[in-house]
């Protein structure tokens, strides 16, 4: 027969354990993905939004790339899903984004994001051809 005490404690253990092992992911920081995009986002208020910069080499234009602004929110704390807008300032579109921040088995924090690009266009009929 196993003593109280112990059955307790080992009861304890394995309520308190899927917390232990859960990590925490941190938007704050600096982001650089496959393809080079460079994005720095500021400290996360107590209402979950945030702000930053996005740089991007993927874009087709002739003007000069220039990093621009973005504004977001997350919910939890753990391993947050978040969205935000970025107000490309170089361009007539706006991207907004929507994804969750994990710890990888390596313990890398690693962004999981879609992503929506919204072109202008002079008329309604080219709205379809505006949506990437």
């Amino acid at each position: 027969m196993v003593p109280t005490t112990s059955l307790l404690l080992l009861l304890g253990l394995a309520l308190l354990a899927p917390g232990l092992s859960a990590e925490q992911c941190v938007l704050t920081g600096r982001w650089i993905n496959d393809l080079g995009s460079d994005m720095t986002i500021g400290a996360v208020n107590s209402n979950g939004e945030f702000a930053g910069t996005y740089h991007t080499p993927v874009m087709t234009t002739t003007k000069d790339i220039k990093a621009s602004p973005l504004v977001g929110i997350q919910h939890s704390k753990t391993q947050p899903t978040f969205g935000f807008t970025v107000n490309w300032n170089f361009t007539d579109t706006t991207a907004v984004f929507t994804g969750q921040c994990f710890v990888d088995v390596e313990g890398k924090e690693v962004l999981k994001a879609m992503w929506l690009l919204q072109s202008h266009v002079n008329s309604i009929k080219d709205d379809w051809n505006a949506t990437r």
